[in-house]
């Protein structure tokens, strides 16, 4: 979800840090200098592991590079390749439970929110189960829903708004936040729910406690007056991208926490500062006039309380989910993992807001492999680093950690739980990259790769254009590749180079860059989420690309050989949507996706949205829905 406000919170870019932009101009004038070297030459320089075509096509995928492209258009539904079936698995407000009533729009409850599938559906996670006793293969599906379009969702509140959204209202649209577990079984006519599982589950940010472990737990900063021990938290709210851990956990990551709260906290009070660096408050929703929680004058520490990686065990119900404070708390874009060759944990991800930046964690402990009930841990120790990306090509990892450089009691941190509460003002000091959105960031372990999506960046103005910085604007973002040296994902040294700068090849001025081979429907702006399939491409998911004139969707990438940097267009989204959590199955044969605020616009109103997708009902709403991408037979 894109910052309303279209801001930066970091004090830094006013001195003059210099931001990735700066270097990707440096680094490519650098490879022009040095004689034109090819997409394929960089690819094998920068790593220290395989990245031939044998390495990343080990495994072929049911959906596959050959593909008939679509065409760029935008309209109300919809579209995939000729030969390919697009199936609803899930939409908002569908039954969860055997007790779940009817989904009714203009009648929406807290009660029966709870008890349905949850709004805006974000990031998706599947967790393989054995197959039933017809052979049909089943999983969890994890989902984050990561905000409500309360215009679309609600009847009547515009005109309004916020005095027209009462308590009760305000209840239902919680309990639409959140997450659900919802066990997927494979029919003869595609994934279908399986109503009343016991694996079946809703989390919200109000009616869902959740342990605060790790080094923040318990600090005096986390303590509030519903929670005096600052280890018990009520929930978790904006879930953006996330992950499955390796013992198959489902990690989500909370982003855009500043847009729950109101006022200001009283005056003089310690965590002022703290709070505007995380956009405190940035207000979006209405609670706050009804409970107390999100008011900054009662609740001065309560944003504290959000900004961490979440992690639920899906396969029991009834766990307690942990928020991790040893993974840092910034507006967190996804958490995806790889294991090591040393067997340590390493998970990646990014703080999504314009100059802001690109963190991993490397676990303390090795992952036992073994016995998944041994990790249940394993993330409340280790190291997080922070990303600072050098004119050479080189990545430097710098540890956020207490007592290293400026991370020092003279500098305001008393503790690591300082330094984690405050992870942006931390890398601040460090001297990290600020970037352009960074959003997903995506670890194969078959290549030492990492793929770090950059969303876009419009607030680069013309007065910071110079040589090094020709592109103020940046409408549409780019890919960075990150090659961990020999597949190690714990070194603290690595290398980084561009695989797309994103936006209409054709237009000079918007200064993209493509393989010559991608074709008009190919190209596209704002990437957003990513997966890797089984075969080792790369998928890009969008979140913005209406700013070219065409729908969001998804696209292949091919990320080696003679095509690197070649992308195709696969799924078209309707207006008003973007795409977010492709996930293959392990077999490659179902691609998952989430269609998020389909019918979304300026103007658009639960009355008057842009599409009424996916049921095209007069007087229902659009319905953000889960959808299964198979190959026909």
């Amino acid at each position: 979800m894109t910052d309303p406000d279209d801001k930066t919170s970091n004090p830094r870019i006013a001195t003059g840090a210099r931001t990735i932009n700066d270097l990707i101009e440096t680094r490519l004038s650098r490879r022009a200098f040095l004689g034109g070297v090819t997409a394929t030459t960089v690819t094998l320089a920068i790593g220290g592991c395989a990245t031939d075509d044998a390495a990343t096509q080990a495994a072929p995928a049911a959906i596959d590079f050959d593909f008939e492209e679509i065409s760029r258009a935008l309209d109300g539904t919809h579209h995939v390749p000729k030969g390919y079936s697009a199936d609803l698995v899930i939409r908002w407000g569908d039954a969860l439970f055997e007790d779940s009533p009817p989904f009714d729009p203009k009648r929406q409850t807290e009660s029966a929110q709870l008890r349905q599938f949850g709004y805006n559906n974000d990031y998706l996670g599947f967790v393989t189960l054995p197959d039933d006793e017809d052979g049909q293969a089943r999983g969890l599906l994890c989902v984050n829903h990561e905000y409500t379009s309360t215009a679309l969702m609600f009847p009547g509140v515009v005109a309004t708004y916020p005095d027209s959204m009462t308590a009760d209202l305000c209840l239902a649209e919680m309990a639409a936040h959140g997450g659900s577990v919802v066990e997927v079984v494979q029919t003869n006519t595609g994934w279908k729910p399986v109503i009343g599982s016991e694996y079946n589950r809703r989390i919200t940010p109000h009616r869902t406690p959740m342990e605060i472990r790790g080094p923040a737990a318990g600090s005096p900063r986390m303590v509030t007056s519903d929670d005096p021990s600052g280890r018990l938290a009520s929930g978790t709210m904006n879930n953006c991208a996330g992950g499955i851990t390796p013992w198959g956990t489902w990690l989500m990551a909370e982003e855009n926490f500043n847009y729950y709260f109101v006022g200001e906290p009283p005056e003089g009070h310690p965590e002022t500062d703290n709070l505007k660096r995380y956009g405190v408050p940035t207000t979006l929703f209405a609670w706050g006039q009804h409970f107390d929680r999100f008011k900054l004058a009662e609740e001065p520490n309560e944003p504290n309380r959000f900004g961490w990686v979440v992690e639920v065990d899906p396969m029991n119900p009834d766990s307690t989910p942990k928020k991790r404070t040893a993974l840092g708390r910034f507006k967190h874009e996804g958490a995806e993992s790889v294991i090591a060759p040393d067997g340590r944990l390493v998970i990646y991800m990014g703080d999504d807001q314009r100059f802001d930046y690109v963190y991993k964690f490397v676990s303390a402990d090795r992952v036992d492999t073994d016995n998944p009930a041994r990790n249940i841990d394993l993330l409340d120790n280790g190291t997080l680093y922070v990303a600072r990306f050098d004119e050479d090509g080189s990545v430097a990892w710098l540890p956020v950690r207490h007592g290293h450089g400026p991370l020092t009691a003279e500098n305001g941190f008393e503790s690591q739980a300082d330094v984690l509460i405050e992870t942006r003002r931390a890398a601040d000091l460090l001297g990290a990259t600020p970037m352009d959105r960074p959003e997903d960031v995506e670890p194969d372990s078959r290549t030492g790769s990492v793929w770090v999506m950059l969303t876009n960046n419009h607030l680069r103005t013309t007065d910071q254009v110079d040589a090094a910085n020709p592109r103020a604007h940046n409408a549409f973002g780019h890919i960075i590749q990150i090659v961990e040296p020999n597949g190690d994902f714990t070194s603290t040294e690595s290398r980084w180079d561009i695989m797309v700068r994103c936006g209409d090849p054709s237009d000079p001025a918007v200064d993209a860059d493509w393989n010559p081979s991608t074709s008009e429907n190919g190209w596209f702006g704002s990437p957003d989420n990513c997966a890797i399939d089984p075969s080792g491409r790369l998928w890009v998911s969008t979140d913005g690309n209406e700013e070219t004139g065409a729908a969001d969707g998804l696209w292949a990438m091919e990320t080696t050989g003679e095509r690197r940097g070649t992308g195709k267009a696969f799924f078209r989204a309707p207006a008003g949507a973007e795409v977010c959590g492709p996930k293959f199955t392990p077999n490659g044969e179902t691609l998952f996706l989430a269609v998020q605020h389909p019918g979304d616009g300026a103007e658009a109103t639960f009355e008057n949205p842009t599409t009424r997708w996916p049921d095209f009902e007069n007087g229902v709403p659009p319905r953000p829905s889960v959808i299964a991408i198979r190959r026909k037979s």
